[in-house]
């Protein structure tokens, strides 16, 4: 279990979209925080500065880079499903949304049943970064929104069939952080390296939903003890039911 410790000691973790952005800040700050091993799920090399970390060719729209990664992993406490796709567009083009939900959505999920019998054993965790337009959509980016609101009910469903397996699912309802993805918004955004810090911070504090920078901490106040929380949980309770 990683709960309750402030450190990913003798800990292996797999984060995808590994090659920069957010994805570079999770390996450094998994690094500092001394896990044993970390696997740098990438679509092209990764440059390597630590033997900790293990590079794995991953596109995770590519069902047999996925099947091969999970393969080459040798037992796994933490997967992070970072990758991810942000378009600016208008909903003019089909293959635009396709092109969103084919990695936004069904390239976590693919990942995720990849190696879920592995954090099983472990009794591990998946964590989703996802964004604040999971529940608020940018009409600039709505590609992009919809397939993280997607990606927000994905991670709701897996934190209540993953529960018997004794696997943890958290959902990261982020902010604007500063990558290259926001470059050309002139809005207030956050360090990657804050992002990281926090998310890791809301896991091993055992978080169901962390909220990692300024502006997503402003809807955090009461989302524990609120109606929507309420109703996934009373939603999550239909499985004893219907079994």
């Amino acid at each position: 279990m990683l709960e309750h410790s402030d450190t990913l000691a003798d800990r292996a973790v797999l984060i995808t979209g590994a090659n920069r952005g957010l994805g570079a800040a999770l390996v450094d700050e998994a690094l500092r925080r001394g896990a044993r091993r970390i696997y740098a799920g990438t679509r092209h090399p990764l440059m390597l500065t630590d033997d900790r970390v293990v590079p794995l060719l991953l596109d995770v729209t590519d069902a047999a880079q996925i099947d091969a990664a999970a393969r080459a992993i040798d037992g796994l406490d933490l997967l992070i499903n970072n990758a991810g796709l942000g378009l600016f567009e208008d909903l003019t083009d089909a293959g635009v949304l396709s092109e969103h939900l084919s990695v936004n959505l069904y390239g976590s999920q693919a990942v995720t049943q990849a190696v879920l019998p592995q954090l099983t054993a472990s009794g591990g965790a998946v964590v989703n970064v996802l964004s604040i337009a999971a529940l608020a959509s940018l009409p600039v980016m709505p590609s992009y929104s919809i397939s993280k609101a997607a990606a927000f009910s994905l991670t709701q469903a897996q934190r209540a069939l993953f529960a018997g397996r004794g696997v943890r699912v958290h959902a990261v309802l982020a902010g604007p952080i500063d990558t290259d993805m926001t470059r050309v918004m002139q809005i207030p955004k956050t360090d990657p390296a804050a992002v990281a810090r926090a998310i890791y911070d809301g896991v091993l504090a055992g978080c169901e939903d962390i909220f990692p920078d300024p502006m997503a901490a402003a809807l955090e106040a009461g989302w524990e003890a609120g109606p929507l929380k309420a109703l996934e949980r009373q939603n999550a309770g239909l499985l004893g039911m219907a079994s």
